[in-house]
């Protein structure tokens, strides 16, 4: 699957990987999906990419070669492929800071650990919506599942499980409190789901597509239709006993709907010539932040905000006297995904799937259809929340 311009992705034939480091892997990839940061190289940040750079951060399949200096996995495994590329062994991750290693930092970008398949920021490195994938580090990142299962009970643990775990771990809410989650895309609807897992009293789920809210709901999360509401802080404070929850995620990011000047700065960016465009997002970038500053100001005083959708603006205004006055506290990064997969393994090895991962993925189709489901993902169509491709 490769970029080839903004909203222009094909499947192309291309060379296979191979190993070139002693700590590769090859894998055979039987199921990869679309990831909602997918969407921002789809529209937003394409002048970090190039022509023929393969997407995809979402893989897992079956190992088919190892390097000399992997001796934990061998052909035959199934494993799970982390977004995020890390040794294991250097100073941060000795720290579980897995997202900011420094064997894989890209510090010509001043950016954390290398990505499959996302940009030239963080390390170009070919991602894993393909037919085969090679892994660096594989001593260390792939996480070894059951040979049981279909693949989309293990699949999240690339990304978005993980990623929906520590937003709701960095959001602390108080056992019998209140979580509200804006965003309930993929991310958000795992968030809500743990949030209610690791015990929350209320959770509250935001977002403003019909499929969203009715997913939510099945899952005993209560839910807010944001097209109704005129003040949506103020419909948060007086549903959560005035003074609002305890705790807010935002499962967004950049991209958030209704904030125009953001859009248009954005839009401004992808059209420019890709020097300058790069330039002005790393030095000058916003983001549309309707949702974050929702999450702001409906946080109860004293309260946290943890962000797991993904930001890109270097000069975003926030409104920080009031988030000083109200002692609001704010987490976010990239997830460690390792740091928390094995807390979360033993929940997807039995059959009453605490988490819901089996009610998620709406559209599974050929990795030959790729294109046409970005564009489904996109534009919110035919009741799609979570696109698996085929290879």
């Amino acid at each position: 699957m490769t970029w080839q311009g903004r909203r222009d992705v094909r499947v192309e034939e291309v060379p296979d990987p191979r190993i070139e480091e002693p700590t590769d892997a090859i894998v055979r990839i039987t199921s990869t999906a679309i990831c909602g940061s997918d969407l921002h190289l789809y529209e937003v940040l394409g002048p970090y990419l190039k022509p023929g750079d393969v997407l995809g951060h979402e893989p897992m399949g079956i190992v088919e070669e190892v390097g000399t200096g992997v001796t934990r996995l061998k052909p035959g495994d199934r494993v799970v492929v982390p977004f995020n590329i890390a040794c294991g062994a250097c100073w941060m991750c000795d720290r579980q800071l897995y997202a900011q290693c420094e064997t894989t930092q890209v510090t010509a970008e001043g950016k954390g650990a290398a990505l499959f398949g996302y940009t030239s920021l963080y390390g170009s490195v070919s991602g894993g919506q393909a037919e085969y994938l090679r892994v660096p580090h594989a001593q260390f990142g792939p996480i070894k599942v059951p040979q049981t299962g279909p693949d989309e009970r293990w699949l999240y643990l690339s990304d978005i499980l993980p990623t929906a775990w520590q937003a709701v771990k960095y959001a602390d809410t108080p056992p019998g409190g209140a979580l509200a989650v804006f965003g309930l895309g993929p991310v958000g609807q795992f968030c809500a789901r743990i949030g209610r897992h690791l015990g929350a009293g209320r959770v509250i789920g935001l977002d403003l597509v019909p499929e969203r809210l009715e997913m939510a709901r099945r899952h005993g999360v209560e839910t807010l239709d944001v097209s109704q509401l005129d003040d949506v802080p103020g419909a948060l404070i007086d549903l959560v006993d005035g003074r609002g929850p305890d705790a807010v995620i935002d499962a967004v990011g950049m991209e958030a709907h209704g904030s125009t000047s953001g859009k248009l700065a954005q839009t401004a960016a992808g059209l420019l010539p890709d020097r300058l465009a790069d330039a002005m997002i790393d030095r000058a970038g916003v983001d549309r932040l309707t949702v974050l500053k929702a999450a702001l100001r409906a946080v109860r005083r004293g309260g946290t905000v943890s962000i797991s959708g993904v930001y890109g603006g270097e000069v975003d205004p926030l409104p920080l006297m009031e988030m000083f006055d109200r002692g609001v506290q704010l987490r976010m990064g990239q997830c460690h995904v390792r740091r928390w997969t094995d807390e979360i393994v033993p929940l997807l090895a039995g059959d009453d799937d605490p988490l819901g991962v089996a009610d998620l993925r709406t559209h599974r189709v050929p990795l030959a259809r790729a294109p046409q489901a970005y564009e489904m993902f996109q534009k919110k169509e035919d009741g799609c929340v979570k696109v698996v491709l085929a290879p």
